[in-house]
Formats: structure tokens, C-alpha cells, sequence
């Protein structure tokens, strides 16, 4: 696949020689090790907001729980309704 696209960063000096040096143990660039990272990233992010495999019994599932009442959760209530700690 042909690289187009452009993407710039800025970075403190130090961001850049920890990422130099790792691109370095890698044997690769610093650009090639940043895509890389960054696209296993945002492949982990997506992965389980892409596709919800279902069976036809567990798609019925999923839909009764999802047009199902709200039950009420008192212990919840009080706990949220309680200053937390960094109150």
C-alpha cells in the first residue's frame, strides 16, 4: 500500500530520544515504529466496536435484555448519591 497521507507530532526532546532508542531495539525507524504502535492501538480500540458476532439465540438475547425494564439498584443509588473521595 502506497503511504500518501502525512501525519506531524511534536514532541518534548525527551519523547523523542525514548522513542529513538526504542525504534533503535526494534531495528526499525522512529516513524515505522510509531505507526505501528499507534495502529495496534487503535485496532485494539475498534476491535470490539466493529462486529458483534452473534447466534440467532444470542441476537434474541441481546435484544430482550436490551428492550428489558430497568431494575432498580438501590446499594448502587445510595453509593452514587454518597460524596466521593475526591469531593
Amino acid at each position: 500500500m502506497q503511504r500518501t497521507d502525512r501525519i506531524d507530532l511534536r514532541v518534548s526532546p525527551e519523547d523523542k530520544k525514548a522513542l529513538q532508542a526504542v525504534a533503535e531495539l526494534q531495528g526499525t525507524t522512529v516513524s515505522t515504529f510509531i505507526l505501528s504502535s499507534a495502529l495496534k492501538a487503535a485496532n485494539e480500540e475498534l476491535a470490539d466496536r466493529r462486529l458483534f458476532n452473534l447466534t440467532a439465540g444470542e441476537w434474541i438475547n441481546f435484544q430482550e435484555a436490551l428492550d428489558a425494564p430497568i431494575c432498580p439498584k438501590p446499594r448502587l443509588k445510595k453509593l452514587l448519591s454518597e460524596p466521593g473521595v475526591f469531593d
